[in-house]
């Protein structure tokens, strides 16, 4: 019986040494695969004749010699040992590869990612810089009192179009931020009454227009004034409305509420109610309403464009405000939206001195006369800017790119130029790189003349980096000469004399 056992562990631990070596010489093939192991050959291989050799020990024991208990066992250990090392070897190569190859997808997901957002940068560029023109000189047509009520009529149209398509370029923007993890909140004083009659004024004459009653309460008392993203807060609640207004046929009615349903500290909870009686969705549909791009009918026959972008980009930007959005609807009978929203009361403002009797207040700041640098590359724009500039009564002089404005500040008198408007993307230097060498001039202007980014880059890092190269504000193309005009009345209010510069936006 003893014989019987000790044979059995000899001729056991022989096939499982069989097995080992087999194992490893397809460890070390698969490890090859992997890699140049040229300089690893004689060190890959040399285990394998090790075992190779300890197997021909085992068939000589068992063969020619009268092994006993103690070296039978011995032996048959050893080759569960060399099982179980050879074991864990595959197990860690193969965890070390696999890991490896998630790498590998994570860096491939992250060049995607990067690639798309250049794309993203390098599309919005290109589309808003055809808008830029198309929007300025119907701005530029809108004050030519010679036109025609069709002309006009036409220009409206026009207007309504490329403002459509401005926003649908938004809202891909937005999209690509959010896929990305760059959208982010500011953090500014703004007036929350001003936003919503603001806000009411645009949607009760569309509402008009399209023969639909609307109407938009204020329940209980709000606080009029918060800290926060105002125009995303915009955006969100102008996108709700915008939906309901879209979706509803005259003669529907439309209902908005807003209420301030909680508070705790400096913070403020409100709750805004859109209530139409428009074509309501499908239970389906509802469940996926907030997918991106989905939309209920796609089909050609489906008369209400949008990208499907909207609600998706509106849930995003209400989960970072420490909120949320519910959705209930019946098909043919209406839809509700809520939303719930969590902001920061404004502080209350502290007392300051009376501004000096030589600085009028900002709203009687006249721009007429002032002399501004245009810097921008592409003729069409830069002729259009300057026309609309003039149109505010204010002079300009045109540089075709970053080196030329620098060139030309620097020759300039001090304080010959009030401000500067700069492009970014310019051939021979960029106006970021424009800005610092403009902010690194030794002239007493160089610190304080107000300079403001008109570009059509329109992510948040453009804005970011716009500031970081020493400028004052980024303003997104189409200009709006407007909003360009509040911001240089602003800067040229607050501009300060020979001292380091504060940064706006």
């Amino acid at each position: 019986m003893l014989g019987f056992i000790i044979d059995g562990m000899i001729y056991l631990g022989s096939a499982l040494m069989v097995y080992n070596i087999y194992s490893y010489i397809r460890f070390t093939q698969n490890i090859r695969k992997h890699g140049d192991w040229k300089k690893e050959n004689i060190l890959l291989g040399l285990p394998a004749v090790l075992l190779i050799l300890f197997l021909i020990g085992y068939l000589m024991v068992g063969l020619f010699g009268k092994p006993d208990l103690v070296v039978s066992g011995i032996l048959f250990g050893g080759s569960i040992f060399v099982f179980i090392i050879v074991y864990v070897l595959r197990r860690i190569t193969d965890r070390v590869m696999e890991n490896e190859k998630l790498e590998a997808k994570l860096l491939a997901t992250e060049a995607t990612s990067r690639a798309k957002t250049e794309f993203l940068s390098n599309m919005s560029h290109e589309m808003r810089t055809p808008l830029n023109a198309i929007l300025g000189l119907l701005r530029l047509m809108e004050d030519d009192k010679s036109i025609t009520p069709a002309v006009r009529s036409s220009l409206d149209k026009i207007g309504v179009s490329a403002r459509h398509l401005l926003s649908l370029i938004n809202e891909v923007l937005d999209m690509g931020e959010i896929d990305s993890g760059k959208l982010t909140l500011k953090h500014e004083r703004f007036s929350f009454g001003d936003m919503m009659l603001e806000l009411n004024s645009l949607v009760s004459t569309t509402c008009q227009e399209k023969g639909l009653d609307y109407n938009c309460e204020r329940i209980g008392s709000i606080d009029d004034e918060f800290v926060g993203d105002q125009p995303k807060l915009r955006h969100v609640l102008m996108s709700i409305v915008d939906n309901a207004v879209k979706y509803t046929d005259a003669p529907g009615s439309i209902r908005c509420s807003v209420e301030q349903i909680g508070s705790e500290g400096e913070t403020r909870t409100l709750r805004f109610v859109v209530r139409d009686t428009g074509r309501g969705m499908d239970p389906e549909f509802l469940a996926h309403v907030f997918e991106p791009f989905a939309r209920e009918d796609a089909s050609s026959t489906n008369s209400i464009g949008g990208s499907g972008l909207g609600l998706p980009i509106t849930k995003t930007i209400a989960e970072l405000m420490r909120g949320g959005i519910d959705i209930e609807s019946t098909k043919g009978v209406g839809t509700t939206v809520t939303v719930t929203l969590t902001l920061e009361a404004a502080p209350q403002p502290a007392e300051t001195e009376q501004p000096p009797e030589d600085q009028k207040p900002e709203a009687e700041i006249s721009l007429a006369g002032r002399r501004i640098l245009v810097a921008e590359d592409i003729d069409l724009n830069a002729e259009i800017l300057m026309d609309l500039l003039e149109m505010e009564e204010m002079s300009s002089e045109r540089a075709e790119n970053g080196q030329i404005a620098v060139d030309m500040f620097s020759a300039s008198p001090v304080g010959y130029f009030d401000a500067i408007l700069m492009d970014l993307r310019m051939p021979v230097m960029d106006g970021l790189e424009a800005a610092r060498r403009i902010r690194a001039l030794d002239r007493p202007d160089a610190r304080t003349v107000p300079i403001i980014a008109v570009t059509a880059n329109a992510f948040e890092e453009d804005v970011q980096n716009s500031l970081k190269a020493g400028m004052n504000a980024h303003l997104p193309k189409p200009a709006d000469i407007d909003m360009m005009c509040a911001t240089l009345r602003r800067l040229l209010t607050d501009r300060p004399k020979h001292r380091d510069i504060e940064y706006y936006i």
